[in-house]
Parts: structure tokens; C-alpha cells; sequence
């Protein structure tokens, strides 16, 4: 056994030693990422550069997810068909993954809504929106009680995303096949429906809340929607196939997946101009953002592999494998 030499002051080097360790960056302080394995039906658990740490088992084949504001729980949905074109009847529940434990700790059972698409968290009143594609549905669910407390009528087709304005009270859906976004008042179930281009999926709201950015998958192009009026207030012009959208936190950058180009691109909200494109080997079916608004993160699902973008160096960082037949769809980064 070692011993310090017999002076008066060594008695504290052991205790300067324990402060000085414990006030280094700890390794466990930095974030990982969480990846939504739609076709293996999982969700998984990696390093930021990519290396597996464990799969948790989700309902089937599960498209979207979201945080809890706390980002100790990932509220999934359940869809039960890999893709939007797919026929059937598909899930009806939401699972619930504890993070720091990796593992499922319920479920929400939606009952007659069926093939739930996309969610979204309002951190004021802790309500999720969920839609759900048959039938075509807004459900609210009390993340509470993990219970359905209201399902709202869309007014359109394949309600497939979507976004929670500012507030808590409206909610906006895309209505993928009806080429449409309703604008749904959730305490009156007044609908306005905002016309899009063709096929609108993914939505971002601008960091101010008065905007909100809807990529066309089959029109390539972006509808920007004043929040505030509920209509249509422009559009941007971009690669084919967006399909998912991001928002830099200082609202200065879209970033989007091009699923049928097989890149993200970026453009400039104010000048509604492209700003530039970084190719990928795959075809991207998801577009998130880094926590601090770093880095963009984007699946290629039927190559099993998840591309890290520098947004401001707008390059790929590095991109890493999912196990095969995996499926990755969203990514999302969580602290550690």
C-alpha cells in the first residue's frame, strides 16, 4: 500500500485530488442518441459516434417520437406499417421508453384510432398531440394519466404530422393526401384548412412561433404559414423530395431531408433562397437537429445508416451503421 510522506500538509492532497477529479468534464455527461429502428420495431441507444449500446422493444414498426420536457421519457408511435403507401389497419398504441433505464414502461392504448403518425409535446399544459391515419384524427393525450382526453376532427386524408403552435390551444396537421394543413382550435374543434402543394409531411415552427415551415415531399418546395392569420404567407423552392424540416435555433437556417435527391439541403428563411446541399449515399426519410443546434441528423432507412451533418461547416461529419434491416428513422440526441 502506498503511503504520503509524513508531512502536515499531505493530509489534504487526497481530498485536492478527489475535488480536482470530480471537477474534470465527466465522460458521463456527454450526450447520446437515441435512434427509432422502424423496421426492427426498437428503439436504440448509441454514442455520438455511433457505437450500439442497446435496443429497447417498441410496438410495431414505429414512425415518430418525442421527449419529455424533463427528456427522462420518449413517447413513441406505434404505427404497425413501415410506410405511408403501405394498406392495413396497423397499431393502436403509444409506447413509453424510461431512457435513463432502457426499457418500455407503458403504453397508451388508443382504442378505434389507428396507424398514429405523428407527435408532438406542448410543454405549457403537458398535452401530446398525436395523429392518426385511420381514421383521420388529432387525438390529445394527457401524458399524465397516459389517457385519450379528446380526438378532433382534420377535415383531410392521411393526417400524417403534426406541430403544436406556441400557446397549447392550436395545433397544425398535415393532411399528406388531401395536400393541405388544418389548423385545428383544440378546445372549440374549429378547423381552418391552409392549402400546401402536393403531399405536405414535416413542419417546424420558426423560433418566435410566428411561422410555420411545411415541406411538400411531392412538390419540391416549402409553405411558409403565418401562425397567427392561419394562411398561407409563401414558399420556398428547393430539391425534390423534402420530406422532414429543422429550424436552427436562431431561425437564420432551414435544414431538410431530400428524400428523392438523396441530400439535405439548407436555405435562408428571410431571402427564401437555397443556401446549399450536401449529398448523401442513401435516401433520407428523417431531418433532426443536435440540441444546441450543432449538428443535423438524418436516417437513411433502407440503407441502415444515420448521417451527422455540421450545420455550419455543412458537411457530413460522419455517418455510422444501424444493425442490418434495422430501418432507422428519427434520431434524437439526449443528455447522458
Amino acid at each position: 500500500m502506498t503511503r504520503w510522506p509524513d508531512h502536515p500538509m499531505t493530509r489534504f492532497v487526497p481530498l485536492f485530488l478527489l475535488s480536482a477529479w470530480l471537477c474534470l468534464p465527466a465522460a458521463a455527461a456527454e450526450p447520446q442518441l437515441i435512434v427509432l429502428h422502424k423496421a426492427a420495431s426498437s428503439l436504440g441507444f448509441y454514442t455520438p459516434d455511433g457505437r450500439h449500446l442497446a435496443n429497447v422493444p417498441v410496438g410495431k414498426h414505429p414512425h415518430e417520437m418525442v421527449l419529455s420536457p424533463d427528456g427522462r421519457y420518449a413517447w413513441i408511435t406505434d404505427n404497425g406499417t413501415m410506410r405511408i403507401e403501405d394498406a392495413g389497419t396497423g397499431g393502436n398504441t403509444l409506447s413509453i421508453v424510461d431512457l435513463r433505464e432502457r426499457r418500455k414502461v407503458g403504453e397508451v392504448a388508443l382504442g378505434e384510432f389507428r396507424r398514429p403518425h405523428g407527435i408532438d409535446l406542448d410543454p405549457k399544459t403537458g398535452l401530446l398531440a398525436v395523429s392518426t391515419e385511420l381514421p383521420d384524427r388529432l387525438l390529445l393525450i394527457d401524458t399524465g394519466t397516459r389517457r385519450v382526453t379528446k380526438h378532433l376532427e382534420t377535415q383531410g386524408r392521411t393526417s400524417h404530422m403534426v406541430k403544436w403552435a406556441a400557446g397549447g390551444r392550436w395545433a397544425f396537421v398535415s393532411n399528406s393526401t388531401s395536400a393541405n394543413v388544418a389548423a385545428i382550435d383544440t378546445d372549440t374543434g374549429a378547423v381552418r384548412l391552409i392549402p400546401t402543394a402536393a403531399r405536405p409531411e414535416g413542419s417546424a415552427l420558426s423560433p418566435d412561433g410566428k411561422t410555420l415551415y411545411v415541406v411538400n415531399r411531392e412538390a419540391a418546395r416549402i409553405t411558409l404559414i403565418d401562425v397567427a392569420a392561419r394562411q398561407v404567407a409563401g414558399e420556398i423552392p428547393t430539391g425534390k423530395g423534402p420530406v422532414r424540416i429543422a429550424v436552427t435555433p436562431d431561425g437564420r437556417q432551414l435544414v431538410y431531408a431530400l428524400m428523392h435527391d438523396k441530400a439535405v439541403e439548407f436555405a435562408d428563411p428571410a431571402s427564401r433562397q437555397v443556401l446549399a446541399r450536401v449529398a448523401l449515399e442513401g435516401r433520407p426519410v428523417s431531418l433532426t437537429l443536435s440540441r444546441d443546434g450543432m449538428l443535423a441528423f438524418a436516417s437513411a432507412q433502407d440503407d441502415d445508416t444515420v448521417y451527422v451533418i455540421s450545420v455550419a461547416g455543412r458537411r457530413i461529419e460522419r455517418k455510422f451503421k444501424t444493425a442490418p434491416g434495422a430501418g432507422p428513422d428519427p434520431v434524437l440526441e439526449i443528455p447522458r
